[in-house]
């Protein structure tokens, strides 16, 4: 897997390489706007990590050219800034995930796992789990080659699910992914209600596990 990281903190990239080295991805750094847009248009990468802060610009504008350019690698946008309105900006601008800084290297690497793993997943246009098949291209879920109806946000919720299998997804988390209110989301009970309903529409109870005080997941 070939990583572009685009930052200017040499403190920084000097760990972020001996870490990602060490997990076995291939690492092309850029300091700079300019030399980031050099290095995407010279090579195709798995994915880019953009901080937001750099020297001759911000990094969301460069986010905004690619998305614009329909280059869908996908994004992990770091940065200091800690706002709503800033981490909201850049999921809306088509970042595929957001870091605070600082964060820990297991943290990131597991980030970066969860998006690659979507990323190959989301090139098949059909995924089977036991009798339930999605399709992503046409966005429609079977059981048992009957057709299940779900809900906009019970799709994004199985998606999201499948797309993580193996790995515990906490409420806030998911939370995250179904909606931008992140100042209200963390009290709500959206998203067991979500589950519930999704358990009983592809009637899989054992499908999706609860992990009881954490979140829920697939294991496949």
């Amino acid at each position: 897997m070939h990583l572009l990281i685009i930052d200017d903190n040499e403190e920084l990239l000097y760990v972020l390489q001996k870490v990602l080295r060490d997990a076995n991805y291939h690492i092309d750094v850029a300091a700079t706007l300019l030399s980031g847009k050099k290095c995407i248009s010279e090579k195709k990468y798995d994915l880019i990590l953009l901080d937001w802060m750099l020297p001759d610009g911000n990094g969301i504008d460069l986010l905004s050219e690619i998305r614009r350019e329909k280059l869908q690698t996908p994004v992990l946008f770091f940065s200091s800034k800690n706002e709503v309105e800033e981490k909201v900006e850049a999921l809306d601008m088509g970042a595929d995930d957001y870091l605070e800084k600082p964060f820990s290297n297991i943290e990131l690497l597991a980030r970066i796992r969860a998006l690659l793993r979507r990323e190959s997943a989301q090139k098949q246009t059909h995924l089977e789990v036991g009798n339930i098949m999605i399709d992503f291209s046409s966005r429609s879920v079977s059981v048992n080659n009957n057709p299940a109806k779900l809900s906009a946000k019970e799709f994004e919720l199985l998606e999201l699910l499948i797309l993580n299998a193996n790995t515990v997804l906490t409420r806030y988390q998911i939370s995250e992914h179904l909606s931008r209110d992140f100042e209200h989301i963390a009290a709500s009970n959206i998203v067991d209600a979500h589950i519930k309903n999704l358990r009983k529409k592809l009637d899989a109870d054992d499908l999706i596990q609860t992990v009881r005080g954490v979140g829920y997941m697939i294991a496949r």
